[in-house]
């Protein structure tokens, strides 16, 4: 990464250079602040570099170098391969592509080739490592980390926590969104002709962590293989905010919304515990509170009673792609099941308490969204009450959807977030399907609206489906 511009603290024993030692092999290896850093035992490299004299320590961009050319002088591992090459460091051909990759140790040879898979131009972590006065020291940004006793082995940290320079662009730097309509094939090698191994989907993440002749070599949740770099677009700072979703989720019984950040403004909402809202607005979050979206409105929670994150998709392996459709068959089987049983096919009236004693409600009849919707409707105009899930005397909005599907014996988690994982995703809505949004979910009714537990004013009323950011479409039926 670039040591320039915004100051990030990164702990000393966790450098962000990336810099990992193995048994036989020095590896570095680009990744963003934001991901998991290596570290470097630097008694255990001191010790191997002591006695084996002629181990081969090979970089990931190719280059390789003797542990006794490390010590002998100091010198500068680059993951471009590119900066302050000394003379006895040769990049070796795309034999060490694969080397690489498994940290073996790679033999040196005299060829100054380029090798083959190279780290994504603008993606690049440094660091010095050096022998002095007797000492094995590392340093990065000019400031000395650690010093080693070459003959004792006894390590001194300098600081406990270093202060680096990381250009704050970089945080993103070698991290890809797939820019497909639909999908792009995740292949086992840069090349047409080699097997799928998975998919990246519509605005999937994943981390470039090579170019290869027009592939990039990519890690995308459980996925690594190779895609084509015309499907992905590779540190977008603008489309990876696009196509993430920062989140505030709420770590109290209560989590009060408020109009202003401060605890002397009015409340707008409440989100019960364990619920996650979408973060509209951090830039106020070092005074303790974040701008959110809750059912169509913005407004303010205190950061003290919420984790920060921020939420990415990934792609899927054909292993995982060929259970998820097992699973929504099945599960769209056992929904089906259920409603026949509890519904009987029976249409007759019954007589449910509600406010309106005297009101009857009709059973639910047959097992499909169409249905789900013509049940769910009898209630419009019913209160809307803060966690509730009486349909009659007062419900929530997931406690609507809750209950409304319990009418077709299916039974449903009572929480908004939790129900955008419940059935199958979809994106042509139909009657029937579970809308979700920041806080808030509903039930689609067919021509633009949902059916859903608005507010304490408004209580169960129809809207328009896009009042607000659509997070996910879920089928039961």
């Amino acid at each position: 990464m670039n040591f320039n511009s915004k100051l990030t603290k990164v702990s000393a024993l966790v450098l962000a250079t990336g810099m990992l030692v193995g048994a036989n092999s020095l590896a570095v290896e680009a990744m963003p602040v934001a991901g998991a850093a290596n570290f470097m035992n630097l008694r255990q490299l001191n010790n191997q570099a002591t006695t084996t004299a002629s181990s081969t320590y090979t970089t990931r961009a190719g280059a390789a170098a003797t542990s006794e050319a490390i010590l002998s002088s100091t010198r500068t591992a680059d993951v471009n391969g590119a900066a302050a090459p000394a003379t006895d460091v040769t990049e070796n051909s795309s034999e060490s592509t694969e080397n690489t990759d498994s940290a073996e140790t790679t033999e040196t040879t005299e060829t100054t080739e380029t090798a083959e898979e190279v780290v994504p131009s603008g993606v690049s972590t440094a660091a010095t490592v050096s022998s002095r006065d007797g000492r094995f020291v590392v340093e990065a940004n000019g400031d000395t980390i650690s010093s080693t006793d070459t003959e004792t082995g006894e390590v001194s940290m300098i600081t406990a926590v270093h202060t680096v320079a990381v250009d704050a662009a970089n945080e993103y730097a070698n991290i890809g969104i797939a820019t497909v309509t639909d999908y792009v094939n995740v292949r086992s090698e840069a090349n047409t002709d080699s097997d799928v191994v998975g998919k990246l989907y519509t605005n999937n993440a994943c981390n470039v962590d090579a170019e290869v002749n027009g592939w990039y070599k990519i890690t995308s949740g459980n996925i690594v293989g190779y895609v084509s770099s015309d499907y992905v677009s590779v540190g977008d700072t603008d489309l990876i905010n696009q196509a993430s979703r920062k989140i505030a989720k709420v770590n109290t019984e209560t989590l009060y919304v408020r109009e202003d950040s401060s605890t002397d403004s009015s409340v707008i909402d409440m989100v019960p515990l364990d619920e996650d809202l979408t973060v509209v607005d951090d830039s106020t979050k070092d005074s303790g509170w974040v701008k959110v979206s809750v059912n169509g409105e913005e407004g303010y929670v205190s950061t003290e009673f919420v984790g920060l994150t921020t939420e990415y998709t990934y792609g899927e392996t054909k292993e995982e792609e060929e259970q998820r459709l097992a699973n929504e068959r099945a599960a769209r089987e056992a929904a089906a099941a259920a409603a026949r049983r509890t519904t009987g096919g029976s249409s007759a009236a019954v007589s449910t308490a509600a406010a309106n004693a005297n009101y009857t409600y009709s059973a639910p009849s047959g097992s499909n969204g169409s249905a789900v919707v013509a049940y769910a409707s009898q209630f419009l105009g019913n209160p809307y009450v803060y966690g509730g899930s009486s349909l009659t005397n007062g419900t929530d909005c997931s406690g609507f959807v809750m209950s409304v599907y319990r009418a077709f014996g299916v039974s449903l988690p009572h929480s908004s977030a939790a129900q955008r994982g419940v059935g199958y995703g979809v994106t042509d809505m139909q009657p029937g399907d579970i809308v979700c949004y920041s806080g808030h979910v509903g039930i689609y009714a067919g021509g633009g609206s949902i059916i859903n537990a608005s507010t304490p004013s408004t209580g169960i009323i129809y809207s328009n489906v896009n009042y607000a950011p659509i997070l996910a479409v879920r089928r039961i039926f």
